[in-house]
């Protein structure tokens, strides 16, 4: 944990801005994470990633630069009409408020005479970086190809800042004078610093989920740091058997029992005020037409299930919120999806706001987090929503991304 704080610090310290440079005349590669959801109709439905790349793709076209785009779309096998980026580029050209052009090519003489025909200002989206298997593998030569369509590198994809792939990381070395933060990149990296670097006490960390198995490297790294810890979602009843409660079929890992009731303990050498949920709503079925009930986390009848957490925990969750000056929001309280079983997850959101309208520093991170406070409006209540969900879990459990130690 010391390591990835110092890390983040010296990040801050040393980061190079694209402000402080001028591009005019000069053609920059902006590795971007435009990996948005489709629908039937190959549709953005979800323009979020897009939006938040804009700030450092209109600073470069201010200066006078020429933009190359790069990112990769889904998980394409070879070549996959269904995931090219030509879908996306109608909309990417509507949110920055000219046509971006289009190429077919990714590498190759074709990529580099379109780039080249390009005038100062102009932007082009290349084709999905994942159409090369060379991308995934981090391969050197396909790195240096990328890295022939420009004069210059900046990596403004926090989401992808965790894999060592070709566009994200070894192109950086093309550029060792001339590689950059965009402004995206260098918020996220703040907004972690905030929270593990320069949080003010009490620190409070929500950590949901379904499963105790994958949060159980957020919630070890978390501890030195953090004052209280609100656990919440179906790793509840993990804990909750652990200590020999009834949860009826509720999701659980039993065979992580000691492991779950050795965190307790470790919390509680560390004075980390553990929250568990005390009461909680059931069901008779994994269905918005259930049955349901309230009843004590520990006694849950036989064929029931809890998806969501009852009313007298989610007060006890409030206090613990508006008390918190600093505040980590990874993973919901319950199914939100299903509207019966959404109360705990906007109950906790609202309280989330509230302190932070208040004064605290909330961070939300994490893909079902994200996708919760933006169902129910509450995103722009939020001091920092990360658009890098493994990116930002991964920084939490304490390991150095390798998009980011690129460009030191």
């Amino acid at each position: 944990m010391l390591e990835i704080i110092l890390f983040l610090r010296n990040n801050l310290v040393r980061m190079k801005r694209i402000e402080e440079k001028n591009f005019r005349g000069k053609t920059v590669i902006v590795r971007v994470d435009f990996n948005v959801p489709l629908n039937e109709k190959l549709e953005v439905t979800d323009d979020t990633r897009i939006r938040a790349a804009m700030p450092t793709i209109k600073t470069l076209i201010k200066q006078g630069a020429k933009c190359v785009l790069l990112s990769h779309l889904g998980r394409p096998k070879g070549q996959d009409p269904d995931l090219s980026l030509s879908h996306i580029v109608s909309k990417c050209s509507d949110i920055l408020g000219q046509k971006i052009h289009f190429s077919s090519q990714t590498t190759g003489k074709q990529a580099v005479d379109r780039v080249s025909s390009l005038k100062s200002g102009e932007v082009i989206l290349m084709e999905n970086l994942r159409f090369h298997r060379e991308e995934t593998k981090g391969d050197k030569v396909f790195a240096k190809a990328l890295a022939e369509l420009g004069d210059a590198y900046v990596n403004d994809a926090f989401g992808t800042a965790h894999r060592a792939h070709a566009s994200t990381a070894i192109i950086a070395d093309y550029f060792p004078n001339d590689k950059y933060f965009g402004l995206l990149m260098r918020k996220e990296v703040e907004a972690i610093s905030q929270l593990m670097d320069k949080g003010e006490k009490p620190v409070l960390a929500i950590i949901g989920g379904a499963k105790v198995s994958s949060k159980l490297s957020i919630l070890e790294s978390l501890l030195d740091k953090i004052d209280d810890l609100i656990i919440g979602g179906g790793m509840v009843y993990t804990f909750i058997h652990a200590q020999g409660g009834k949860i009826g079929d509720s999701i659980c890992e039993p065979d992580l029992k000691e492991t779950a009731l050795s965190l307790l303990e470790k919390a509680a050498a560390k004075n980390v005020r553990v929250h568990l949920p005390t009461d909680v709503k059931i069901a008779d079925a994994f269905d918005v037409n259930a049955s349901t009930n309230y009843c004590s986390v520990d006694q849950i009848p036989d064929n029931w299930m809890a998806l969501d957490c009852g009313p007298n925990s989610l007060a006890h969750f409030d206090t613990i919120v508006m008390q918190a000056k600093t505040i980590l929001w990874n993973g919901p309280l319950g199914v939100f999806e299903l509207e019966p079983f959404s109360k705990g997850t906007i109950g906790l959101g609202e309280s989330v706001a509230k302190s932070t309208k208040e004064g605290a520093f909330s961070l939300v991170g994490g893909g079902d987090s994200v996708a919760a406070v933006k169902q129910f409006g509450l995103e722009n209540q939020m001091s920092y929503v990360s658009t890098g969900g493994g990116a930002m879990l991964e920084s939490l459990e304490g390991k150095q991304l390798p998009g980011i130690a690129a460009l030191i």
